[in-house]
């Protein structure tokens, strides 16, 4: 069943993350209705740091400035089904627990919630503070997931793509594509 996806990428350190998710959701392109993306100024600021490029401009999906409202996905109407915020800050994930919209992303993850659409956040943060705890309960309890940054090594990854890999083909699935990636047992 072809689908509508989201991605948001904010500021938080992960780069590697976002990156790896591009690259395989590009190889779904052709089960996907659309990809929307929205990143933050932050977000292009931590990938040039992070990645050396600024290659996500090079990615076939529409890309949405951070402040646009008339982004379909900034409305229930247009039917996006799933909202991947990855990676996540922690300010974000605030807005996000608050309902407060006051970027594309925020009001995008709100209208996901409220539609009770999948919203997936992948936070990369350590520690956690107890403010951070209680706005991950709240976003799941209005039917968010949060699959934290946290890679597995059961798989052997042979280098960082590898690693980040093993943390987005798990958000892959709990958005319902099935990534062909490491299954414990199943090597």
């Amino acid at each position: 069943m072809p689908k509508k996806i989201v991605v948001a990428i904010t500021g938080a350190s992960g780069s590697i993350y976002a990156k790896v998710l591009l690259d395989k959701l590009l190889a779904f392109q052709h089960r996907l209705d659309a990809v929307g993306v929205v990143m933050s100024d932050n977000a292009k600021d931590v990938w040039k740091f992070e990645l050396g490029n600024e290659d996500y401009s090079k990615y076939p999906f529409t890309f949405y400035e951070k402040n646009n409202f008339y982004a379909p996905f900034a409305s229930g109407s247009a039917k996006f089904d799933t909202m991947i915020v990855c990676p996540c800050s922690m300010g974000t994930l605030a807005r996000i627990a608050g309902g407060i919209s006051s970027d594309l992303t925020s009001r995008a993850a709100d209208v996901i919630l409220k539609e009770r659409r999948r919203l997936i956040l992948v936070p990369r943060e350590t520690p956690l503070s107890s403010i951070h705890l209680r706005n991950m309960q709240v976003v799941t309890d209005a039917g968010g997931v949060i699959c934290p940054a946290s890679p597995s090594f059961y798989s052997l990854p042979p280098n960082f793509e590898a690693l980040a890999a093993t943390v987005i083909d798990r958000v892959l699935e709990l958005a319902g594509l099935e990534s062909g990636g490491y299954e414990w047992g199943n090597p």
